[in-house]
Formats: C-alpha cells, sequence, structure tokens
C-alpha cells in the first residue's frame, strides 16, 4: 500500500478505543475487531500487502503458532493508545495496553508494508521483538527479527516523503474504500483461484477419462478366454508330440483346421496346458469385471465433474476452498485414507464417497456417534462428519449438506438433504440404508449461484 492511503487508515482506527479480537485467519491474513463492530483485515502477504474491510471471516483452519496465541493473549481486549505510520514510512504501529497485565505495560503491533520484508511484529516498550509471523535470521537480512532480539530501525527511503510525485485525492470515506479494496481482491482471487482449482479438477477427469478408453473390451477378453481354454486342450491331448524346448506345436484343432500354437519358455512340458488354463480363467474372470471397473471409473469421473461445475457456480473464495482444499492431498495421507474423499469444515473431518463402494465403506468406517447425510429420495454421495461426540456447529452441518449436493447432482432445484447419526442408520442390500431419527436441511442449487 501507498504511504498516503497508511496515513489515511491511520487516521480512521484512532477513532477506536480498544480492540475487542485479534486472530489470524489464513496464512498471511490478520482480522482485527475495532470497538466490538468493526473487522479490518491485514493481508501481511510479501511484495503485495494490503488492508480491506470486510464482515468477521471464519478461519479455514486454526493457527496455534506461538505468535498466534501471543496474538490473540495480548491484543484481544486491550486498550487502543496510539495508531501511527512512524518516519513516515510504510508501516503501521498500534500502541497497546494488554487486558491481561496488571500493571500500566505497554506492547506494539507494528505491521510492515514493506515489499519483500512485510511482516507483523509483536514489541515490548523496549523495542524488543515479543514475536513475528515471519522470523529473519542475520544470513537473509541485516535487520534480524525473531524473539528477544531488539528490532533495528528499517533504514530511511529517499523520496517517501513525496505523495509519488503527484496529487492523490482525498479519501473521503476511509471504511468505504476498504471495502472497495476488499470487493476487488475478492474478485480477483476468486477468478484466479477457480481457473487454478477448476484445472486441478479438470486432470484428474481427463486421468479418468484416460483410464476409460483403457479399458479392455468385454468381448475381446471372452474370445481371449476361449482361445486359451483351447490352446490349452490341444497341448493336452498333444503332449506325446512336444519335446522340451519346442517353440511351437502345429497340430489341428477339433475342426480339423491346422493350428500353431505358441509354447510359453522356462515352463515343463506336463505343466503349458495348465498356462494356457491359467490365462483363459483370467481373461474371464477380466471379463466379468471389466463392467464393474468400467461402472467404479464412471461414478468416479462422475463426482469430478460434479466438483468442477460446482466450482464455477462458487461465489467466494471460502467456497472454493471448502470444494478443493489446498492440502487435499497431504490430509488424505495423514488419515490413511483409500476409499472417499476428505475435507476439513472448521476443524472438522468430512468424508464423501464418490460411489456405491465408497460409500458402504465409509459408512462401515463410520462411528456410532457421527453425523450421516444423504439427498432424499435420490441416489447420492453419503456424506460422514467426524464429531468425536461433539455437538455440531449448525455451519458445518449447512457446509457438509451443500457438499452433499454439489458433489451428487448437476441439475438445479431444491434438494432435501437428511442427516442423523451413524447408529441410526442401518445398511441394506448395497448401499442402500434405512434410516431414523433423522433432520433435514433444505438447499437449493441454482445454474448461476448455489445458496443455503
Amino acid at each position: 500500500m501507498t504511504l498516503f492511503e497508511l496515513q489515511a487508515i491511520c487516521k480512521r482506527l484512532n477513532d477506536f478505543s480498544f480492540i475487542s479480537r485479534a486472530r489470524r485467519i489464513d496464512d498471511t491474513v490478520l482480522e482485527i475487531v475495532f470497538d466490538k463492530s468493526g473487522s479490518y483485515f491485514f493481508n501481511m502477504t510479501k511484495g503485495h500487502g494490503f488492508i480491506y474491510k470486510a464482515p468477521s471471516q471464519r478461519p479455514l483452519q486454526s493457527y496455534n503458532a506461538p505468535f498466534d496465541a501471543l496474538l490473540h493473549s495480548l491484543l484481544s481486549g486491550s486498550k487502543l493508545l496510539h495508531v501511527e505510520v512512524p518516519q513516515n514510512d510504510r508501516i503501521i504501529r498500534f500502541k497497546l495496553s494488554p487486558k491481561s497485565s496488571y500493571k500500566d505495560q505497554i506492547i506494539y503491533l507494528q505491521l510492515e508494508f514493506t515489499g519483500k520484508n512485510t511482516n507483523a511484529i509483536l514489541l515490548d516498550d523496549n523495542e524488543v521483538i515479543i514475536e513475528a509471523l515471519r522470523h529473519i535470521d542475520a544470513n537473509s537480512s541485516f535487520r534480524v527479527v525473531r524473539p528477544g532480539v531488539e528490532l533495528l530501525a528499517i533504514p530511511a527511503f529517499e523520496g517517501k516523503n513525496e505523495r509519488q510525485n503527484k496529487e492523490m485525492p482525498p479519501i473521503e470515506d476511509v471504511d468505504r474504500y476498504l471495502e472497495a479494496l476488499f470487493a476487488e481482491s475478492e474478485s480477483k482471487k476468486l477468478l484466479e483461484s477457480k481457473k487454478q482449482k477448476r484445472s486441478l479438477v479438470a486432470k484428474k477427469v481427463d486421468k479418468l477419462e484416460q483410464l476409460l478408453r483403457q479399458l479392455p473390451n468385454e468381448a475381446q477378453l471372452f474370445e481371449q478366454a476361449q482361445q486359451s481354454q483351447m490352446s490349452a486342450n490341444l497341448i493336452l491331448s498333444n503332449l506325446y508330440q512336444i519335446k522340451p524346448y519346442d517353440a511351437e506345436l502345429h497340430t489341428f484343432d477339433f475342426e480339423g483346421n491346422a493350428i500353431k500354437i505358441t509354447l510359453p519358455q522356462h515352463v515343463k512340458v506336463n505343466r503349458m496346458s495348465d498356462y494356457y488354463f491359467n490365462l483363459a480363467k483370467r481373461a474371464k474372470s477380466k471379463a466379468k469385471n471389466v463392467h464393474i471397473e468400467k461402472e467404479n471409473l464412471q461414478s468416479k469421473k462422475t463426482f469430478y465433474d460434479n466438483i468442477y461445475h460446482a466450482l464455477e457456480q462458487a461465489h467466494t473464495p471460502y467456497e472454493l476452498e471448502l470444494l478443493v482444499p489446498k492440502r487435499a492431498k497431504s490430509l488424505r495421507k495423514k488419515e490413511k485414507l483409500r476409499e472417499g474423499e476428505l475435507f476439513w469444515i472448521e476443524n472438522y473431518k468430512v468424508f464423501v464417497g464418490r460411489n456405491s463402494n465408497e460409500n458402504q465403506k465409509l459408512l462401515s468406517l463410520a462411528k456410532a456417534n457421527d453425523v450421516w447425510m444423504h439427498i432424499r429420495d435420490i441416489p447420492s454421495s453419503h456424506v460422514i462428519i467426524r464429531t468425536d461426540k461433539q455437538n455440531l456447529p449448525e455451519s458445518v452441518v449447512h457446509a457438509a449438506a451443500k457438499l452433499c449436493v454439489d458433489f451428487s447432482v448437476k441439475n438445479p432445484g431444491d434438494y432435501e438433504v437428511d442427516f442423523t447419526k451413524r447408529k441410526f442408520v442401518k445398511a441394506q442390500e448395497g448401499s442402500n440404508v434405512l434410516y431414523t431419527h433423522y433432520d433435514t436441511i433444505r438447499v437449493t442449487k441454482e445454474g448461476v449461484e448455489i445458496r443455503l
């Protein structure tokens, strides 16, 4: 952000008297709530830091680093004594008196919007670093940023006191200005994230399409089984003619036609018929099961087609992150999950079955008090929410119901999603179930937007 913008924001923040809450809501984004009313967000991305105003947001994940613990304990409930832009640099510095202090204690939160060195630093009244969002050691910079180290001042920057050599119109309404920055940022972020996540899902769809094309033909497999069976019988009938190390058997089939059979190498003569009998057995088994593999691959492809469609309809980065989490692979490996997809909603594990087999498997793995959900009266993904015997927040249930609809159907319409505890669900044939003691959520899926 420019110095001019930071000075206007600083003037606005001095209107507040205390901080009611401070937390990290994303890897590089801090939310500070002033006077229990206004949420201001400080994006500390290197080289792209900026400030915006928006409604309070739920973190996509919990942050428990030392910086986060201190940010919460020192800032939440603290008195806001003063906000300034020190030395006319691209820095906002908060002077605070923590609520938890038993005597007059002063701390500072310094937000530095200085390009690649963008950082958020907590300081005591002796300019000693308490903690920082990013640690910087002596090998990276002369200005070490680590707990217990005195923070050096940023070197003077020639020309920083000028308004970038041009007159800037005054910012009449800082809040509205910051809200506009948020809208612009969200629009760009949404487009970029959509493009990236649709590309990831499209690759999965392409891979499944390739596997479907590579599936062997059922009729050809049965024909191979018949040929191998015939070869086995002919070898068995002509064992007396076969000499060790023969590469081929020239004989006649059962209809009197001349035929040549390639003999397997490194197989004893008396085991050659078994070799072809096994080939026939494997080909016949594969032919019987190829339709099962085809249905399995097709159901997974449909699942990811639905995700792609839901990504196109999403209106917020939060929706996109629910559909395709950034850390999906690492989370899945940690869970050691083979069947279904794993998602996290407000730190609750949510499992989604991609086909009938996975629905059955997830149902068998679910615990008695886990929550199960399914779209009423139509085939759909089964969703399991791991509760660990806790009461689920309503927001988690609504988000999971939305996932259930997004992953199961493309067509717009009103859908009723039933949910109950796993102990009230009785498995029937296949993935069919009977369930009692359930509640219902209505989810409306539209062609343009999805809403609850």
